[in-house]
């Protein structure tokens, strides 16, 4: 009995050990002085060559005013930004969203687990020369060809030698831009999508079956899967003008739409996330369950 529970003990100290040796590993404890340099990323980047994201979007117009086109990088730019979306939710899928004073661009990495190491409100540099600029269905993104003339993700290891940290993560200063439908509606597509927004004031149209996010089609028959993933309309603008779009995947999949079951009505909410488009709609990717703000009636 006593080999029993030490042999319990040694295998739960062993398991608290590898724990926190993962955890230290993580982004941010950087103040053990036996790391010399942050365990993820590049920092051997300079700064030197940096534009904005604006003009990053203005040297490639052409690939993403067609349908899914992609050009490699050959000049020595970087840009810097900070990272406003990520997979921590699991509505985001290997990929981040990168946004500086100008406008925003996603990144495309065959990785999973990211915000692990590029938590919300991280800044970064990007490296750009030799990676692909393109454009999925008008939406800007970094990453790899796919399928030849498509953009899709680069491979991890390509990716850590080509960003840099800079400093640590302040999730206060990955501010949404907030706006109300009737604003959303004038937004410029071309300079604003990828943004993180906050839509202020607006209900779901009410569905039929479970009437969650995105339900499980095995149990709601009423819900047709596009990519993986549900679209869900608003009342206060046309579903060709915008989307909430969410993955099946998603941590907050099985939540409830907001709706008053006595009252029968849609209840009004604020909606913070990732404003997406596809080709002239606009697509917002909900990064976790705290960006559904319920309001009431």
């Amino acid at each position: 009995m006593i080999t029993q529970i030490t042999n319990r003990q040694w295998l739960i100290a062993l398991a608290f050990i590898i724990c926190h040796l993962s955890f230290s590993s993580c982004q941010g404890d950087w103040d053990d002085p036996s790391l010399t340099e942050p365990p993820f990323g590049n920092s051997s980047i300079t700064d030197e060559g940096i534009i904005s994201i604006a003009d990053l979007k203005a040297q490639y117009p052409n690939v993403f005013a067609s349908t899914d086109q992609n050009k490699q990088i050959t000049e020595n730019i970087k840009i810097r930004g900070r990272v406003t979306g990520n997979d921590l939710g699991s509505n985001i899928y290997k990929q981040f969203i990168l946004q500086d004073e100008t406008g925003a661009i996603i990144v495309a990495v065959n990785q999973t687990g990211m915000h692990g190491f590029l938590a919300e409100g991280q800044e970064i540099v990007i490296d750009l020369k030799d990676l692909y600029i393109g454009g999925y269905r008008k939406q800007p993104e970094i990453g790899q060809p796919y399928n030849g003339t498509s953009i899709g993700r680069m491979n991890k290891e390509l990716f850590q030698n080509h960003f840099k940290y800079v400093g640590t993560p302040d999730a206060s200063l990955a501010e949404p831009v907030q706006l109300t439908a009737n604003e959303l509606k004038n937004w410029d597509k071309d300079a604003n999508c990828g943004k993180l927004i906050k839509l202020m004031n607006v209900s779901f149209v009410p569905v039929d079956g479970l009437g969650t996010f995105a339900p499980d089609t095995t149990i709601d028959k009423t819900v047709s899967l596009i990519g993986g993933c549900v679209n869900r309309a608003i009342n206060e603008l046309s579903e060709s003008q915008f989307v909430v779009r969410t993955s099946t995947y998603a941590k907050f999949a099985a939540r409830k739409l907001p709706y008053d079951d006595v009252n029968k009505q849609p209840l009004k909410c604020n909606l913070t996330g990732i404003a997406t488009r596809f080709n002239n709609t606009w697509q917002l990717l909900i990064r976790k369950e705290s960006d559904i703000e319920v309001l009431g009636n």
